[in-house]
């Protein structure tokens, strides 16, 4: 479905004045108010086409009507999105869950909604109906040559369809690795996985960049052959300049300080771009800053400062992606929610006021520099935000206006109260 522009123009409007007095404060008393308001316009966040229908457990799922059955309609879900809040201009996609059959007419629909192609993504981690070899014990590390040469000929049939969406990225995930002691030689699970690699950067576009993302756990529990952002990091410097590091929130161990991480790759230049989303207890997929929006927002500081000291562009020289899904809540209303978090914790970042924070460091003032730190996470940013949304196009504030329009209601009307997003 569509939503019309007048809708949107309506909501703004009855909610207007009462935006206006609570942004008089930044346009009156914060100098840089409107340079963070561009910033926002620009910073546009992917949206994943598996987030679109609801997620699940290895226990359950529990589908809600009026999910996109095809990627056509996924398209039009990222659309709606997009329409409400300016700021999810892209969509990345799975294959083989989102093949396109006909790439042109792909490209054309979702130019028609105002979005891009981010990154394509791959899947080894499941195997798929007629599949020759299965992918139980590894794909890209597999003892089997075989089983890896259909893992890495799969990567570079998704570099093809990327080509003619328009995508200049490919994100490589592996669940390669062991359940058991004595199960898989490290060394040699290692050497074939860069080997595997290596054949798959060898296809890229001279344009194009490949993510390696990694994680500590899960499928496997004794060892993950990607584990670790050194792990990751070592296949980048490997395999070259077009090679780099993927963070995803979620892949850490419990209390991993994920900014520190963030603040190297950026140092060594092999910081690729990032995976949203929040987790209580390990990779939960939970809606971004719901649980720890303090560790987002320190996050987003290290990345402001590594980036301005590189000359970096905020808005384009990393991949921003969110990858959450969830088993209760609406998928378009989790993603709502998600974009705002992200949005908030950058906002709050961009207020930092970092000459102060270099003084207190090299006073040794312990003190100071975590009160600077915090009086920016504790600023309400939101009349910033929702300005950005409203100079953009957008609602000023897209979930309630999702809600008012009975938005999910309208999609199960068009494709019925039982539908199961394809590819979950």
């Amino acid at each position: 479905m569509q939503l019309e522009a007048y809708k949107i123009a309506d909501h703004n409007q009855k909610a207007l004045e009462a935006h206006q007095r609570k942004l008089s404060f930044w346009t009156e008393e914060v100098a840089n108010a409107e340079e963070i308001i561009k910033k926002l316009i620009d910073f546009q966040i992917a949206i994943p086409s598996w987030a679109l229908g609801t997620g699940g457990t290895r226990f359950g799922r529990f589908p809600g009507g009026g999910e996109p059955r095809s990627l056509e309609e996924k398209i039009e879900d990222v659309g709606l999105l997009h329409a409400l809040n300016q700021s999810s201009g892209a969509i990345s996609l799975h294959i083989p869950w989102d093949i396109p059959k006909d790439g042109e007419a792909i490209k054309s629909l979702a130019a028609s909604f105002g979005l891009r192609f981010d990154a394509m993504n791959s899947n080894t981690f499941q195997d798929q109906p007629g599949q020759e070899n299965s992918y139980k014990f590894g794909s890209l590390q597999h003892v089997d040559r075989a089983v890896r040469q259909q893992a890495i000929d799969h990567n570079i049939e998704v570099i093809r369809h990327g080509v003619a969406l328009g995508s200049n990225s490919l994100t490589v995930w592996l669940s390669d690795g062991s359940c058991f002691p004595g199960q898989l030689n490290f060394r040699k699970a290692f050497e074939r996985t860069q080997e595997s690699l290596q054949e798959i950067y060898a296809a890229l576009p001279d344009d194009w960049k490949v993510f390696v993302e990694y994680k500590a756990f899960e499928p496997n529990f004794y060892s993950m052959t990607v584990g670790d952002w050194g792990s990751s990091l070592l296949f980048a410097n490997k395999l070259g300049p077009k090679a780099y590091t993927l963070v995803d929130l979620g892949h850490h161990l419990p209390n991993a300080n994920i900014e520190q991480i963030v603040s190297l790759l950026l140092m060594e230049g092999k910081l690729g771009g990032f995976h949203f989303n929040d987790s209580k207890y390990g990779d939960d997929d939970l809606t971004v800053g719901s649980i720890r929006p303090y560790q987002l927002f320190l996050i987003f500081n290290e990345l402001i400062e590594g980036m301005d000291a590189k000359g970096m562009n905020h808005a384009t020289d990393l991949g921003w992606m969110i990858d959450a899904s969830h088993n209760v809540k609406d998928p378009l209303e989790d993603l709502l929610q998600s974009v705002e978090a992200i949005q908030l914790a950058y906002a709050q970042a961009l207020l930092v006021d970092r000459t102060a924070l270099e003084e207190a460091r090299d006073a040794n003032d312990v003190v100071r520099a975590q009160e600077i730190l915090q009086e920016a996470y504790r600023t309400d940013v939101r009349p910033l935000v929702a300005e950005a949304r409203r100079r953009a196009g957008g609602a000023l504030q897209p979930l309630a206006l999702f809600r008012q329009l009975n938005i999910r209601q309208q999609l199960i009307g068009e494709r019925g109260l039982k539908t199961i997003a394809t590819g979950l």
